[in-house]
């Protein structure tokens, strides 16, 4: 099996099981909230904080395995028009500049919000709040591999339209 096909396959797997997780682990986060609050008549602090910030991980995990499968939001008017080349050529520019973006933006900007806040305690489950951050940087290292591999698809010529398979097979 080719490599890059191998390591999407890998990473696709991981990112869907992690986001699992991280479903499976809300669930029970507001379910111990609504029985703590309505059942014990003592609300536990702590779930709010810690559903909120399971919410930015699997928003930020689940973005980045959607646009590795290239199910991402995409106006294609304009290169659905071109020849085939030509699209190629331009699908691997934009390629380049999510990647400029996804360096910058998110891993240098992501890993500096990460240091300047690891001093911040959360306000109710008390962790450093470079913690929950830390998932933009991760977040922009994923998206990272992934381009490479939709680089390689391109120019291997395979199809970069949505994926329909399933992520979890």
């Amino acid at each position: 099996m080719d490599p890059f096909l191998k390591t999407r396959k890998f990473l696709d797997l991981l990112i869907y099981r992690i986001c699992s997780l991280i479903l499976v682990l809300m669930v029970l986060d507001v379910t111990w909230q609504v029985t703590s609050r309505y059942v014990l008549n003592n609300p536990a602090s702590f779930t709010d904080e810690g559903a909120r910030f399971l919410m930015i991980w699997l928003g930020v995990l689940g973005g980045a395995l959607l646009f590795g499968r290239n199910g991402h939001l995409a106006v294609t008017f304009v290169t659905d028009k071109l020849n085939q080349n030509t699209q190629k050529t331009l699908n691997i520019i934009i390629y380049v500049v999510i990647a400029i973006f996804a360096m910058f933006a998110m891993i240098y900007g992501g890993y500096n919000l990460c240091i300047r806040t690891m001093l911040q305690p959360s306000p109710a489950i008390n962790i450093p709040m470079g913690y929950v951050y830390s998932i933009i940087p991760i977040g922009g290292f994923i998206i990272l591999i992934y381009i490479v591999l939709n680089i390689a698809d391109i120019l291997k010529g395979r199809s970069i339209a949505p994926q329909d398979e399933s992520a979890g097979e």
